[in-house]
């Protein structure tokens, strides 16, 4: 048999190693995605509560914040504008996890395996593991910055028209053309940089943290590589992302939030700092804070999910155990 018969003879995961990769973690990602998206809207409500322009249209005209707290504000939106609405943006979401996950996955084991030189069945230094962590999650955000931007101002839509403003998209598709229209490809990137550095620190906290926990239990436990020991890790690995996380992630669903002027500038924040600031300044440090719970309620069975369905589908597929 020549080599190119023998190559072909090969099974998928062996002949595209790095693309079968990509596609298992795209499908994990998809799953946990759906299941927890509510979560997802109801943590971005949050966070708009409060800020700059909320004030301007609602506490300043004299209006009560409509929902505080998660369980109201889930609440409030299944009653205001039907439980349907609890999925609004979840398209674009899908879209983005297909490009983010797949990309920062790929990345942190090329990270990991060939670049930082983790041998197998030995421990892995944590820094190592911090940086291909931050590095990956880096990397597949800016990839995916364009369809996060996307969700985000969709997920405002339902808010938007019970302010008794109009909506700006009819569908994902139509929000990809009209945000390119108005602010040029430079527009699909609004707010990347602290979504870049939101997406660092999730990553230091998900992708390091699950894969140092993992690899410490199956090192000094008797504990086996299943399913127990990647729910132990994943239970681990949301609560550091989320608190890391979520002050970044406060930080980046306002800039992109934000209304912006003919160039696509921002008009009320001028960067990422900027908007720390203010959101700081205006209303405390805790602020930063606004919507933990959900992020961490929606961390912690996301990452439950798409780590034990990752797994489990590398295992079906012939992939080696992360």
């Amino acid at each position: 048999m020549s080599p190119a018969e023998e190559e072909r003879s090969l099974p998928l995961p062996e002949r595209w190693p790095r693309a079968s990769k990509f596609a298992l973690s795209a499908c994990a990602a998809a799953v946990a995605e759906l299941v927890t998206f509510p979560l997802d809207l109801t943590k971005t409500r949050l966070q708009i509560q409060g800020e700059a322009a909320v004030r301007c249209d609602g506490a300043a005209a004299g209006q009560a914040v409509p929902y505080r707290g998660m369980l109201r504000t889930a609440a409030g939106i299944a009653q205001e504008e039907g439980v349907r609405k609890l999925w609004q943006g979840a398209t674009p979401a899908v879209y983005r996890h297909i490009v983010y996950t797949g990309v920062r996955m790929v990345t942190y084991e090329h990270l990991r395996d060939s670049v930082l030189g983790r041998a197998e069945g030995e421990s892995f230094p944590l820094w190592k593991a911090v940086v291909g962590g931050m590095s990956a999650g880096a990397i597949g955000q800016f990839f995916a910055s364009p369809t996060d931007l996307v969700k985000v101002q969709m997920q405002m839509e339902g808010k938007r028209k019970l302010e008794g403003k109009p909506l700006r998209f009819r569908g994902v598709h139509h929000a990809f053309l009209k945000i390119l229209s108005e602010g040029g490809v430079r527009g699909l990137w609004a707010g990347w940089v602290p979504n870049v550095q939101r997406a660092a620190l999730v990553n230091m906290g998900d992708l390091t943290t699950y894969d140092s926990v993992k690899h410490f239990l199956l090192l000094n436990t008797t504990l086996v590589d299943n399913s127990v020991t990647h729910s132990v890790s994943s239970a681990c690995s949301g609560l550091v992302a989320a608190v890391l996380g979520t002050p970044a992630d406060v930080v980046k669903t306002r800039i992109m939030n934000q209304p912006r002027d003919k160039q696509g500038r921002g008009l009320l924040y001028k960067s990422s700092m900027d908007c720390l600031i203010q959101t700081v300044q205006g209303e405390g440090f805790m602020s930063l804070y606004k919507g933990f719970i959900p992020t961490w309620m929606r961390m912690a069975p996301w990452s439950l999910v798409f780590w034990l369905t990752y797994e489990q589908i590398r295992r079906m597929s012939g992939v080696s155990s992360f």
